[in-house]
């Protein structure tokens, strides 16, 4: 079965992050035929988080959750913003993944805050960050502000964003759209292409 997990960063409880975490899990698995749907939580993994970037050893849940990250199709993460980029809890999180575990994969990002000022966090923090990790950021990203909450437009983002991730993890209802199999940065420079091969493609011959 296709396996989803949602990373959420969002601190208080009712939380926007996760609200937003749950509206595209929702309808990622909606746009899937079968989907198990993992929620790594990570307010509840705060004090492991910070023992394992002083100790080098994850805690048990902490452990869980790593490998819940590694064995998914598809990663759905939401962070609030604070200082105009993620919080430290979310980036934390990503720290501590052994290198290549995001490798390929396909990841919808999302963020919430109180004002429609801080959109381009998408841009300017959390698609470098992800392009760092070599995943495959879906090309909708979605942003919330308080007021977008129960508005038409933000539904129209999740079902978009929803769907390309859906597309990308290969399985989306009635749709063949796996597509080749993920291809790793590593895979890119293993077998290039020689550049008179190029040349002659550019040229048309």
């Amino acid at each position: 079965m296709t396996s989803l997990v949602v990373v959420s960063a969002g601190l208080s409880t009712p939380s926007s992050t996760r609200l937003l975490a749950d509206s595209l899990a929702a309808a990622t698995a909606e746009a899937l035929e079968e989907v198990a749907v993992t929620v790594v939580e990570l307010r509840d993994l705060a004090h492991q988080l910070t023992d394992h970037l002083l100790t080098g050893f994850p805690g048990p849940e902490l452990s869980r959750a790593v490998d819940a990250v590694r064995r998914a199709d598809g990663l759905v993460a939401v962070t609030p913003v604070f200082s105009a980029s993620y919080s430290g809890l979310f980036k934390t999180f990503f720290d501590v993944l052994e290198p290549g575990l995001l490798d390929g994969k396909p990841v919808l990002v999302g963020a919430t805050a109180g004002t429609a000022r801080h959109s381009l966090v998408l841009d300017h923090a959390l698609r470098p960050l992800f392009s760092y990790l070599h995943a495959v950021v879906v090309p909708t990203g979605v942003f919330a502000a308080t007021d977008d909450f129960g508005d038409e437009g933000l539904d129209r983002r999740v079902a978009r964003a929803a769907g390309e991730l859906a597309a990308l993890m290969g399985k989306v209802s009635g749709v063949d759209a796996a597509g080749p199999a993920r291809r790793t940065v590593e895979d890119e420079f293993a077998h290039p292409t020689p550049f008179d091969e190029l040349l002659r493609r550019a040229s048309g011959s």
